[in-house]
């Protein structure tokens, strides 16, 4: 059974830093391509970055670009998005996705991904 958790979510104030850590386990890590993803109230899930199998191909959504860092270690089985200058458009629900090797169409969208955990937090005040 794939399970995928998130963590490091947190309330912040504008302009501060977090990194968020997504745990896989249930299936073969270096197999996976990784995603990450935030969903604001009232508003579509959107995707944040996306990172292939051995880190090869990075994408990130416009609005995080420059600010954002994906990265993986896949001693640890775990995904990482070091986030910077954060903004209060950024407070959402952010949630890891996994798709396995081979069943990517290499596009960083929410229908691409069928592992999902539950979310973690961001709150970003003035």
């Amino acid at each position: 059974q794939v399970q995928v958790v998130e963590s490091g979510g947190a309330s912040v104030q504008t302009g501060e830093a977090l990194r968020l850590s997504c745990t896989v386990s249930g299936i073969d890590f270096t197999e996976l391509h990784m995603g990450w993803f935030r969903q604001a109230p009232g508003k579509e899930r959107e995707a944040v970055s996306c990172l292939s199998r051995k880190g090869v191909t990075e994408y990130y959504s416009d609005s995080v670009k420059g600010r954002f860092t994906v990265s993986r270690d896949d001693a640890k089985n775990t995904l990482y998005l070091q986030m910077n200058s954060l903004k209060s458009d950024d407070t959402a629900m952010y949630s890891c996705a996994a798709v396995p090797r081979g069943n990517w169409g290499r596009a960083c969208a929410v229908n691409e991904f069928p592992y999902w955990g539950q979310g973690t937090q961001v709150t970003v005040s003035s």
